[in-house]
C-alpha cells in the first residue's frame, strides 16, 4: 500500500500501533478508521467505502486487525465501540460520529453520512488500493489450459475469493465476485454452489474475466 504525498491522494494510512492511531486522529479533524479482517467481507466492505472516497475528501486509516491487534484494541478503548471486522468508524476531532460493521457496510448506510458530514472533492480521484489479482489470473490460466476440471476450478476459485481480505476497489470486487457470487450465500457450504456451468459457459466467462483483469482497467 502506498502512502501518497498530497492530502487529496493520501486517503489510506496504515495504523499499526496505538501511537499511530492517536497521531492520525490528531492530524485529521475529520477522518475515518477502517478495520480489516481476514475474509472477503473486508474486500466487499472496503469496496463500498472506496466508491465514496473517489468523490469525498476523507483521510482513512486502516488497521489489519490480526497483524496490528494493539492498534485495533486501542480504537475500541478510545471509542467504547465493540470491535468488529470489517468496521468503518467516522471521527470528528477524535470523537466517533458514526460506525457500521460487517455486511451492513453498504451504499445505503454510507450515503447519508458522507453527504452530511464529508466534503466533496472538486473532481473524482482514483484511490490507491491493493491491486494484486495475480493469484486469480494464475488460477484462471491453469483452468483455461486444461490443468483443472470445472469442479476443481470452482472449488479453488471460491476458496481463494472467500479468504481474500484485500483492500480492493468496488469495481474490482464486483468483477471478482461475478463468476460464482458470494460464497456466504450458500449456507450448505461450497458444494452447495451448484454445477460450475449453471451460470452459463464457464470457460467463456473465465476468459472474459481474465481479459478484463489483464487490461488493468479496474480501479
Amino acid at each position: 500500500m502506498t502512502q501518497n504525498a498530497t492530502q487529496q491522494e493520501q486517503v489510506l494510512v496504515p495504523l499499526t500501533t496505538p501511537d499511530e492511531v492517536d497521531r492520525f486522529l490528531q492530524a485529521y479533524p475529520l477522518a475515518a478508521i477502517f478495520k480489516a479482517g481476514t475474509c472477503h467481507k473486508t474486500m466487499q466492505g472496503f469496496g463500498v467505502v472506496e466508491s465514496f472516497l473517489q468523490r469525498h475528501e476523507l483521510p482513512v486509516g486502516f488497521i489489519r486487525v490480526v497483524d496490528w491487534r494493539p492498534a485495533s484494541n486501542h480504537v475500541a478503548e478510545l471509542t467504547g465501540i465493540v470491535h468488529h471486522s470489517p468496521q468503518f468508524i467516522l471521527f470528528r476531532n477524535g470523537q466517533p460520529l458514526f460506525e457500521v460493521n460487517n455486511w451492513d457496510i453498504t451504499p445505503e448506510a454510507l450515503a447519508p453520512v458522507f453527504e452530511a458530514q464529508v466534503p466533496r472533492r472538486s473532481t473524482e480521484t482514483a484511490v490507491a488500493t491493493d491491486d494484486n489479482v495475480e493469484p486469480y489470473r494464475r488460477l484462471m490460466r491453469a483452468y483455461l489450459d486444461g490443468q483443472l476440471s470445472d469442479w476443481a476450478f470452482q472449488d479453488q476459485y471460491v476458496t481463494l475469493f472467500r479468504d481474500d481480505a484485500s483492500l480492493r476497489s468496488h469495481r474490482e470486487f464486483e468483477a471478482l465476485s461475478r463468476l460464482f457470487g458470494d460464497p456466504d450465500a450458500y449456507h450448505g457450504g461450497l458444494h452447495q454452489l451448484g454445477a460450475p456451468q449453471a451460470r452459463g459457459d464457464l470457460k467463456a466467462r473465465v476468459q472474459a474475466l481474465l481479459n478484463e483483469l489483464s487490461s488493468r482497467s479496474l480501479g
